[in-house]
């Protein structure tokens, strides 16, 4: 998609971090957004300041994890704006320790934003998208930690793995059914967002009766100080933006990252066990 101007974008987990970002820079393209998020005064407030800036957009109020939430978001997409041609499927979560230690309700939580955000955006939006006959781009949110497998990180990898994977099968999907339709995973590593309070967001229903996970603590979170000191979220909505536009599939945010994605292909392929790995500081 090489020109952005006039067409319609939807982003989730649009009320702060990459969301926002993202969000932002497609409106400076030039695009109508849909800014979808679960949190409703930071969403408010994000709109209101694009509003201000002389951007056209809308906020709506979506529970990613809930089918008929991104159902409702993609129609009223539609029915406000006439169509869609970016969604950026991007609201996230984590949780970790041992992964024997992590319960239910954190797996349950996890996975129900991270990939079946996912899962029910390509469900809402791409039959859509196919629909219109119009060249539109798909992009997922994973992770690096969805390109390897970190210790103490179980049910946020298994999250981003199965992101990058349903990513790269929905690429070829459309590809062999000849659909306009382009793809891209983001794969950050440490970016300035707020990910390590999520648990803010988490519902009361799948809040550990002992407290939050470790790694949901807020200013408590062992995330807090490497993610202050990681990309700032404009430096990734500005790759997001230029992969939709060159159609690019992988977009890896941290060089310096890649050996260790290289270790853990070189694992595989030689038959060796799983190297110890955490996740670069």
């Amino acid at each position: 998609m090489d020109e952005l101007r006039g067409k319609v974008a939807v982003v989730t987990g649009a009320a702060s971090g990459i969301g926002r970002a993202t969000a932002e820079a497609l409106a400076a393209e030039g695009m109508k957004v849909v800014l979808a998020d679960i949190e409703e005064k930071a969403l408010d407030a994000a709109v209101r300041e694009l509003e201000d800036a002389g951007h056209d957009v809308a906020g709506i109020v979506t529970d990613v994890s809930d089918g008929a939430s991104m159902e409702a978001l993609a129609r009223r997409t539609v029915e406000h704006f006439g169509g869609v041609h970016v969604v950026h499927l991007n609201a996230g979560v984590a949780a970790g320790g041992p992964a024997w230690t992590l319960s239910e309700k954190d797996w349950a939580w996890v996975l129900g934003v991270n990939l079946w955000g996912v899962i029910h955006g390509v469900r809402a939006f791409v039959p859509r998208m196919i629909e219109q006959g119009e060249p539109a781009h798909v992009v997922a949110t994973a992770s690096m930690a969805g390109l390897m497998s970190s210790a103490f990180m179980a049910a946020y990898n298994v999250s981003k793995h199965g992101v990058v994977t349903l990513a790269e099968t929905l690429q070829r999907d459309l590809s062999m059914t000849g659909a306009s339709i382009g793809v891209s995973v983001l794969c950050p590593g440490w970016v300035n967002t707020g990910i390590g309070d999520s648990g803010r967001n988490r519902p009361d229903g799948l809040r550990n009766d002992d407290g939050p996970n470790l790694l949901e603590s807020g200013d408590a979170s062992p995330l807090k100080a490497v993610l202050e000191n990681g990309l700032p979220p404009s430096d990734v909505a500005a790759m997001v933006v230029d992969a939709v536009k060159a159609d690019r599939f992988y977009i890896l945010t941290h060089d310096d990252w890649r050996p260790s994605v290289e270790a853990r292909m070189h694992d595989i392929l030689e038959g060796r066990n799983p190297a110890p790995m955490f996740l670069p500081t």
